[in-house]
């Protein structure tokens, strides 16, 4: 991938880490709540997966909030 790609996959993945910490869950309890695995929302968080849209909207199920508070974060769009 390429540094943008990278930059918002990782972008992503603290964000997710902000809100799951922030409502005191650990992967495993994330993943009872949505319909994603513990050991991918590991590898969300550390920006090693792309994943598809469905899964920022179960992410956002499980945690409670809206979609667009997993992506309100910026990306420099030129290198």
């Amino acid at each position: 991938m390429d540094n943008i790609a990278d930059q918002f996959l990782s972008e992503l993945g603290n964000k997710l880490a902000y809100y799951r910490k922030k409502k005191n869950l650990s992967y495993r309890e994330l993943a009872q709540l949505c319909s994603v695995d513990h050991s991918k929302i590991s590898k969300i968080e550390k920006g090693q997966v792309n994943i598809q849209i469905l899964t920022i909207l179960e992410l956002s199920k499980g945690l409670g909030i809206q979609p667009k508070k997993l992506l309100d974060f910026e990306v420099e769009l030129e290198e």
